[in-house]
């Protein structure tokens, strides 16, 4: 199995020949075109293996279009918090408590958005730029808006009607999408289990990974999905009603009309808060497939919201003599509401987290490499808040910038007040946080070269006395080793962005609410320098925005277009994408409910069919997939399996940062459920590394670090320089023809019986 980059089926195989076994265009099962009928001839193959490719390079790449699902980071992020919880027992409550925070932060994630949506369309647009002749002049497009023309929907209410079929939209956009992806990805059922294997270990008690269920997940994201669009549209529907109900109490209006709004903001608080119990209460189920049909929530709930939101758009749309577009558009405040809410539900997390990391350690569960000492968790639910806040206030800002033309919204004379006070501030802040984050950047380097000076005496020792010594190549081996072993000063760079993101965020909400209170004092008392630094970070902030917003598009096109880039920014993307929507359904899709099922599918049918033996060996990321795999299998069969992985993040990232799958009792239980284990590993590779475990009844897993390069300087044997790989081609060092000979000659010998569990994972 290949890794991040993606290869051809005739690479992998090493032949230019090559025949789809099974599987499709997206993913599927290759072999060399002279072993197409091995099983016909048994003879031919006794002293040599059958080989095969599995290529799922397109679940995850494509057109350049898919670039786009960048701008879901958010989402993708609070739904990788979910899977970041301590090791603790399967049964602990904190569990569950920390799954519902997990939950409704993703939900205030979508509110967010399609709240971000209503200020852009709704607020900036409708209700301030087509309400001020001064920002109207030279948009023609806004002309039939605008007072001055008396038309159908120059009246304030129709206006911000008509701009909520953008926010409409682009929830209809994400449903759609997610219900696309959701037919394509999580459908794929896994293959039924032979009877009496399960050792009558309660599903609670399994390793997560092992439960069959656990690559199904169409009910859960079916029960989200509709929660989730349902949310969307009545936040739309609260940003028309609160408009008109502002006007009907400013002016004293006590009529049908008023009473008919608060009528229906009463009904869409009710279904508001249905939508929140919904959330809370769609909890995975593991076990066994999850096959219920929730007709209720998946069809009712969203439809009962767009009625809620098509009621209210008549309700604004009312003619109500003398309504003219004010300042800001009322309820604008909500924003510094949901950064609150975020924040409470974040510091929720923390204390989650710290119950669940005392319980594993009482238990023996815990690890004292897991990342930020098991509160990474939290620390990335708040790294998803701030990405959702700062693309919201840049997006805002840089829109506000752009309609006002040469003038700064909120400024006296300025034809529109700009967006939210709070939106402002949060692009006020990214400045800040760029320069925290570019002296981070000089402490890697002053690393980097505290990490050269330290291994470069050790380097010519690696390799045969006999070669010249040349300073330069030591210099770029133990350059690539330190650089290699940034990686793992990753969690220190989260935690230091995490903590000074919620000191200013906790600045920008402080500040925007000083600002509300007194909009015209601070600014008169404030000194010229700290007006003038304040307003040209505003400015700035916005810029980098949108330069941002840019940048992560262009990214994302040239990692799906680029193999370079893609091996760059494609493990970050892919163990995102790798893990099941759990908490928000309008994240990336999950490749591996695809993935895992197919090979699971593959090794359970060929070992029951041929009562073979197979090796399934992993590069990069495919590691991650032939482990997840291997735990679906029954133990009979998992105990007909040896497992080579090379360039391997299964401990060094998914261990630390996924301790409750990836843990050490997690991979230690499925070493010993299967034949065997090899794992190759370099000092020069910046994502695989050791797995850390060792068996007193076998040989360590772990086998490196590898020599890389190959050779140090030029021999008879390699007459030009060997290149450094690093994390690449694994396959061309002598040791891994070496050890896949030793696991095939292992299980040649015969069936090996399953090892006696008690199916907890635990001990070697």
């Amino acid at each position: 199995m290949h890794g991040v980059g993606g290869t051809t089926p005739e690479r992998m195989l090493g032949d230019p020949r090559t025949v789809l076994i099974t599987g499709d265009d997206t993913a599927a099962v290759y072999r060399r075109a002279v072993d197409a009928d091995a099983e016909q001839r048994p003879g031919d193959y006794r002293a040599e293996p059958i080989r095969e490719a599995y290529c799922w390079c397109n679940l995850t790449s494509g057109n350049g279009a898919r670039a786009l699902w960048l701008i879901l980071l958010p989402f993708m992020v609070a739904n990788l918090a979910h899977w970041m919880r301590p090791a603790a027992p399967a049964h602990h409550r904190g569990h569950r408590v920390y799954d519902v925070l997990v939950r409704l932060l993703a939900l205030s994630l979508t509110v967010l958005l399609v709240a971000a949506a209503c200020e852009v369309a709704l607020d900036l647009t409708a209700w301030q730029c087509a309400g001020s002749a001064a920002c109207a002049a030279g948009k023609s497009w806004m002309g039939f808006m605008s007072p001055e023309q008396g038309g159908t929907w120059s009246g304030p209410g129709r206006r911000v009607v008509l701009a909520a079929l953008m926010p409409l939209l682009l929830v209809g956009f994400l449903w759609w999408l997610s219900r696309r992806t959701w037919s394509a990805y999580e459908s794929a059922s896994p293959p039924p289990r032979r009877p009496g294997t399960s050792r009558d270990v309660p599903p609670a008690q399994r390793p997560a990974l092992t439960r069959r269920g656990f690559w199904y997940g169409r009910r859960v994201v079916a029960r989200l999905r509709a929660a989730h669009t349902a949310a969307g549209l009545l936040t739309i529907a609260v940003a028309l009603l609160v408009t008109g109900l502002d006007f009907d109490r400013r002016t004293g209006h006590d009529g049908a009309l008023s009473t008919l709004g608060r009528v229906l903001l009463a009904l869409v608080l009710l279904l508001t808060a249905l939508t929140v119990r919904v959330v809370c209460r769609t909890a995975r189920c593991e076990a066994e497939p999850d096959e219920h049909h929730d007709r209720f929530v998946v069809k009712v709930l969203p439809f009962a919201a767009l009625v809620a939101l098509v009621l209210s758009a008549v309700h604004t749309a009312w003619s109500r003599p003398g309504w003219v577009s004010g300042d800001r558009l009322p309820g604008s405040g909500a924003f510094g509401g949901i950064a609150v809410f975020q924040g409470l539900l974040v510091l929720g997390l923390l204390v989650t987290a710290g119950f669940l990391q005392n319980a594993a350690r009482r238990h023996g569960h815990g690890d004292g490499r897991a990342a930020l000492k098991g509160f990474h968790g939290a620390a990335v639910a708040l790294l998803g808040c701030a990405l959702g806040g700062v693309l919201t206030g840049g997006a805002a800002q840089r829109l506000a910038d752009w309609m006002d033309g040469g003038a700064t919204p909120g400024q006296p004379g300025d034809p529109i007040a700009g967006p939210a006070v709070v939106l402002s501030w949060q692009a006020s802040v990214l400045p800040v946080l760029l320069v925290v984050v570019a002296a981070f950047a000089v402490l890697a380097g002053i690393q980097l070269l505290v990490v050269r000076r330290k291994v470069e005496p050790d380097i010519p020792g690696l390799y045969d006395k006999q070669e010249r010594p040349d300073e330069q190549r030591v210099r770029r081996i133990a350059g690539t080793i330190a650089r290699a072993g940034l990686t793992d000063s990753a969690p220190v760079l989260l935690g230091a962005v995490c903590l000074v993101t919620l000191v200013l965020g906790a600045g920008a909400v402080a500040g925007a609410w000083l600002t509300d209170r007194a909009p015209g004092r601070a600014t008169e008392q404030a000194p010229l320098l700290v007006h003038t630094a304040a307003a040209t970070a505003e400015s700035l902030g916005s810029w980098l925005m949108g330069v941002g917003v840019l940048l992560l598009a262009v990214m994302g096109w040239r990692a799906y277009r680029d193999r370079s880039t893609r091996r760059t920014v494609g493990i970050l993307w892919d163990v995102g994408t790798f893990w099941p929507r759990a908490a928000h359904p309008f994240a990336p899709p999950c490749y591996a409910e695809r993935a895992v099922p197919d090979l699971t599918w593959r090794m359970a049918t060929w070992t029951e069919n041929n009562d073979g033996r197979l090796v399934i060996s992993g590069h990069s990321q495919g590691s991650v997939l032939a482990a997840a795999a291997v735990w679906q299998l029954d133990l009979v069969t998992r105990s007909r399996v040896a497992l080579l992985t090379y360039g391997s993040p299964l401990e060094r990232l998914y261990g630390r940062w996924f301790p409750a799958c990836f843990g050490p009792e997690a991979l230690t239980g499925l070493h010993r459920e299967m034949d065997d284990w090899r794992n190759l590993w370099r000092l020069t590779d910046p994502i695989g590394g050791p797995v850390r475990l060792t068996c007193e009844d076998g040989p360590d897993i772990d086998l490196g670090p590898l020599r890389d390069p190959l050779a140090f300087g030029r021999t008879l044997q390699h007459p030009l320089p060997a290149q450094i790989l690093g994390h690449g081609d694994y396959q061309s060092d002598p040791v891994f023809e070496e050890t896949r000979a030793v696991l095939i000659a292992r299980l040649g010998a015969g069936v090996p019986r399953p090892r006696e569990t008690d199916g907890t994972g635990g001990g070697c």
